[in-house]
């Protein structure tokens, strides 16, 4: 091959490179005037609202808790829960036993879950044994729902004192400071 057509050869790869460059960067960019514009905002009636205790009022309550069980020398732990169950708040009180924590939580969460005071859960069990087996929950006294309006909005579980009606009783200190 001479050095002409080496040449010729060499120009013909450049410009087919830079042509295919330039054809591949055009596809990549859509043109202005193409581009819509996406709404975000849904329809009203695909919404619905809840309620929530404020990080504030949850600490609070779960403050309330802690002290009432401590004025009478008692070692607890105690959860808020949400409405959908999920944690906002908990308080391992000094000296409160490993257990207390997660007991607790899970008191809280069965409280909201049936909008009912554990205690008054306990005695579905005779009837329904099998309601102890759904994650999360459990069954012993301790567990307060917290409710707007009739409707259930948190909970508050409380765990380690000697007893459950100890428990539910510093629970329902929580719930009460919210309504102060």
């Amino acid at each position: 091959m001479t050095n002409t057509k080496k040449l010729l050869a060499a120009s013909a790869a450049v410009l087919a490179a830079g042509t295919v460059g330039a054809v591949a960067a055009n596809a990549a960019s859509p043109a202005a005037g193409t581009r819509t514009t996406v709404k975000a905002d849904a329809d009203d009636r695909n919404l619905a609202q809840s309620t929530h205790l404020t990080i504030a009022a949850a600490t609070k309550a779960a403050q309330a808790s802690l002290d009432a069980a401590a004025k009478e020398g008692q070692k607890v732990s105690v959860a808020v829960v949400d409405r959908d169950g999920n944690t906002v708040v908990t308080l391992r009180g000094d000296g409160a036993g490993p257990q207390s924590y997660t007991s607790a939580e899970k008191k809280a969460f069965t409280a909201v879950s049936w909008n009912a005071p554990t205690s008054a859960l306990v005695s579905r069990l005779s009837q329904t044994p099998n309601l102890k087996d759904i994650p999360g929950t459990l069954f012993l006294p301790g567990g307060a729902p917290v409710q707007a309006k009739g409707a259930p909005v948190a909970a508050i579980g409380v765990a380690g004192a000697p007893s459950g009606d100890l428990d539910e009783k510093f629970a329902q200190a929580g719930v009460a400071a919210l309504n102060q």
